[in-house]
């Protein structure tokens, strides 16, 4: 083989590396679809029983798709996956989406309150205080918002994150178990938490109060807001309106959220009463505590890696 043919065979095998390397950004860029990735409860669960982002992206020849998860951290798994470009979650998702590589961007916020997410115990148990988990099993959902909630509730009380057995459970699985006593406290979000309270006579040992904001975010993929820049606004656009809509209403709001999340409406009710329906853009200040997640993680062994929240902030017109 002559040193022309070897070359040009290098070129060609290298060029076929750089197509298909180059192929999953290449479809993104070509799909005229959005995939919505949601939870029971929430902005985008609002917009799907609405049907209104279908109604302004349609003339703008784009369809969309849903796929629902149970928590912040299955879904942006799905935004590392590929699954979906939009997504949303509390706080301390993110935080482990982005230490573990997920292409994702913060786009906004709804500042959903400290009330939004608690630690309870069973209404028999006899731990009355947070100083009184230690050595006790915990059941929360793995890298979601109330994992930095029991963080700042053991540091409060003066026990450090190793003086606890945690068990990592999603919302359906440790709503089994705290019922049938596998773990001695749940800490957990709403709606789960108003049902947990009404049906089982859970208590509260404490809720965000004066330990965190308990944001709730909303994200894009990173390769999708660089493919279709425009969408963002079109998604962010029609999660505030229809945010500002369900604020005017929360018996009928409760009543959409019953029929496609399961929850009585009297839990929703009682949910939506203490959460935010502002959606906000993204500034300094939220980003700052952001950071401060991020570093107390990092300090704990939580993530194995240093990060820089504000290099996942979505620029507009980026």
């Amino acid at each position: 083989m002559s040193r022309i043919t070897r070359r040009a065979l290098g070129f060609a095998a290298l060029a076929g590396l750089v197509l298909v390397s180059a192929a999953p950004s290449i479809a993104v860029a070509q799909e005229k679809v959005v995939r919505m990735g949601y939870q029971k409860v929430g902005a985008f669960a609002l917009l799907k029983a609405h049907g209104i982002l279908e109604e302004r992206v349609k003339p703008l020849g784009y369809t969309v798709t849903w796929k629902e998860f149970p928590g912040g951290p299955q879904l942006l798994e799905g935004v590392k996956a590929g699954v979906v470009d939009f997504a949303h979650s509390g706080d301390a998702p993110p935080i482990f989406a982005q230490a573990a590589g997920a292409p994702l961007l913060y786009i906004g916020y709804v500042p959903d309150g400290p009330k939004s997410e608690a630690i309870l115990v069973p209404k028999d148990s006899p731990i009355k205080t947070v100083a009184d988990l230690k050595g006790k099993k915990i059941g929360l959902n793995k890298g979601s918002n109330v994992h930095y909630l029991l963080v700042r509730a053991l540091d409060k009380a003066g026990l450090e994150y190793a003086d606890v057995e945690l068990v990592f459970l999603p919302p359906a699985d440790g709503r089994a178990g705290f019922e049938k006593g596998v773990i001695d406290a749940w800490v957990i979000w709403e709606p789960y938490r108003t049902a947990a309270e009404i049906s089982l006579g859970a208590r509260t040992l404490t809720d965000g109060t004066g330990l965190v904001s308990n944001n709730d975010f909303f994200f894009v993929a990173k390769p999708f807001a660089q493919a279709h820049p425009q969408m963002v606004d079109v998604v962010l656009g029609s999660t505030r309106d229809v945010f500002a809509q369900a604020a005017k209403d929360i018996p009928g709001t409760a009543k959409t959220f019953s029929a496609a999340a399961g929850f009585p409406v009297t839990v929703l009710e009682a949910t939506l009463s203490h959460r935010g329906f502002d959606v906000r853009p993204i500034n300094s200040e939220v980003i700052d505590e952001q950071q401060r997640i991020a570093d107390t993680f990092k300090e704990i062994g939580l993530i194995p890696v240093t990060i820089k929240v504000s290099d996942a902030v979505h620029k507009s017109g980026s």
